[in-house]
């Protein structure tokens, strides 16, 4: 593991051979790929997280971010060999935020540091993201024992997976999962709002939006070490999971998100307002005036959830064929290397 210098964060080249076993294969041509290790109280998991990613891309870069630990996360991470740094922002997505605007490179691995997941797999998911030009390529989670997941994350999981699917595209099968491979034009490309454990929602619904190219690879999941705890709470972080969803989808989709408002009220304004026009056809009179005031009062609230989603959705396009151009600015995973000399 070669570790850069702490001034300007650059990740050491990987210089591959055709010889070389499929662990560098994915990196072939000098690509500069980075491990990103973000961290909350994970003093009994980080030090086997580095060595095993330093085994796995023995030329790649580890950096640790730690996000307000009160054990020994830093220094254990630091004599483990990685580079370590800090984000006082409490939140798993202000480090990951934090961690795509300093680091440069040409490949990124972001994985938890709970020693849950496979480092080997990271060779041939860099492989599978430099082969078929992917700009994120997943690692779905076949858990290994009965631990690794806890009660209820697997059905969260599989209900927000869908839900996105459903909404989306379909595209994934493990969601949530925190462990990918990226491109440099995503990472750089991204624009990360979550704060928390949602960070994985808006990483698939943004690669989902732009239609980029993804992919997926198995990888073997493991409970966590004894005396390593999750950070990650069933009830509330699922909550704040699918309301971030929820958000996002009224974001990018607001013709469809207001239109079906505008779909419901439409209808209950008629189912109000049809009674009326009977009543009044037969006698001519309008004795339920109630009822008729509060029948165009939904009829209105309709047509201006109807005129909100036409004009979101205008706005939606623009911001979306802003992202587009700030993606394409960038250069393919694997064309990096020939823009320097």
């Amino acid at each position: 593991m070669r570790v850069g210098g702490a001034g300007d964060r650059r990740v050491a080249d990987i210089s591959a051979k055709s010889d070389e076993p499929v662990g560098a294969a994915g990196a072939r041509g000098g690509d500069r790929v980075a491990v990103l290790v973000p961290c909350y109280n994970e003093a009994v998991t980080v030090a086997q997280v580095v060595r095993d990613f330093a085994a796995a891309l023995p030329d790649a870069t580890i950096f640790v971010y730690d996000n307000n630990s009160t054990d020994d996360t830093v220094s254990v991470a630091r004599a483990a060999g990685a580079e370590v740094f800090r984000e006082t922002r409490q939140g798993k997505g202000f480090v990951v935020r934090r961690m795509f605007t300093d680091i440069e490179a040409d490949i990124y691995v972001l994985v938890d540091g709970d020693a849950t997941y496979d480092a080997p797999s990271a060779p041939r998911m860099i492989a599978r993201l430099v082969a078929d030009r992917c700009d994120m390529v997943v690692g779905t989670r076949v858990d290994q024992a009965v631990a690794a997941y806890r009660a209820g994350h697997r059905t969260g999981n599989r209900l927000l997976t869908g839900f996105v699917a459903n909404v989306f595209g379909r595209s994934f099968t493990d969601m949530l999962s925190g462990y990918r491979v990226f491109s440099r034009r995503f990472v750089k490309s991204f624009p990360l709002l979550s704060a928390g454990f949602e960070i994985e929602t808006e990483l698939t619904i943004h690669a989902l939006e732009l239609g980029l190219a993804v992919g997926e690879i198995e990888t073997p999941y493991y409970a966590r070490p004894e005396g390593s705890e999750s950070k990650l709470s069933t009830w509330s972080d699922g909550f704040r999971i699918l309301w971030t969803i929820i958000q996002l989808y009224r974001s990018e989709r607001p013709m469809r998100f207001f239109g079906a408002f505008a779909t419901v009220f439409a209808l209950t304004a008629l189912g109000f307002a049809v009674p009326v026009f009977v009543t009044y056809a037969e006698t001519g009179l309008v004795p339920r005036l109630p009822t008729a005031v509060l029948s165009t009062g939904l009829m209105l609230a309709a047509f201006l959830s109807f005129a909100v989603g036409l004009i979101l959705d205008t706005v939606s396009r623009g911001r979306r064929e802003m992202k587009l151009l700030a993606y394409l600015s960038h250069r393919a995973p694997g064309e990096e290397r020939r823009s320097r000399p």
